[in-house]
């Protein structure tokens, strides 16, 4: 039997809140998956297109984790994404029980599940589903000679840059003197936003709700065993 919060505020019903974390993950993959598509087979290696001066969409892919960073084997880096996304659904089937938790809270998990399921994406089916032609020639949907890479070894698509601006250092500052500093350098995707959003959203708004789930679910699963 469901239970509710008497606080207005709080009161949302199991399935409810359980549809509303289902829509938004599906929408952040669908759009993210959308984009990555569009931009994939319309854009060229390294293609850049303004739309702002302050806004690109410029095509490049990576094999690491967000903003191309690079830390980790590719296969880790795969799985690595595979469980957490299994961990996050887990845990938010369990926390959607727990009475007084904000929607908030449930709106921000789903934005960092979506968003690690997106590139998990990338990394599965890309390199099977994509041939990897030399620009200026655009990718190819099932292209008839195969795929660029194998299972699980696809690379990241990414499209989003803001160079909001950029400056160079003073010649008197050590190490960087005289180098050029960007401001935003990375390129990203929407499925790197919607995990970082979702983070800075738990951490800014939501980490008492977030210690509450934590430790409500996590000592019951330990009295459980116990027993």
């Amino acid at each position: 039997m469901t239970e509710y919060s008497s606080d207005n505020h709080h009161r949302h019903p199991v399935i409810s809140t359980g549809w509303l974390v289902t829509i938004i993950m599906l929408l952040i993959v669908f759009v993210d998956q959308f984009v990555k598509f569009y931009v994939k087979t319309h854009f060229y290696m390294g293609e850049s297109v303004e739309v702002f001066p302050w806004f690109q969409i410029k095509f490049i892919e990576n094999n690491g984790m967000a903003f191309g960073m690079e830390l980790f084997n590719k296969y880790i880096l795969t799985f690595g994404r595979i469980a957490a996304v299994v961990f996050f659904i887990w845990f938010i089937t369990k926390a959607i029980e727990i009475k007084n938790l904000g929607i908030g809270f449930f709106i921000a998990c789903a934005m960092i599940t979506a968003g690690a399921a997106g590139n998990i994406f990338d990394c599965i089916f890309y390199g099977e589903i994509f041939n990897n032609p030399f620009p200026p020639e655009h990718a190819v949907l099932f292209p008839a000679g195969g795929g660029y890479a194998g299972w699980f070894e696809g690379r990241v698509v990414d499209m989003l840059y803001f160079p909001f601006f950029s400056f160079t250092w003073p010649s008197w500052i050590p190490w960087i003197g005289g180098k050029e500093y960007e401001f935003f350098q990375y390129i990203f995707n929407i499925a790197d936003a919607s995990i970082c959003v979702g983070v800075a959203l738990l951490i800014i708004f939501f980490s008492s709700d977030c210690s509450k789930a934590f430790n409500t679910i996590f000592n019951h699963t330990e009295e459980k065993s116990e027993n």
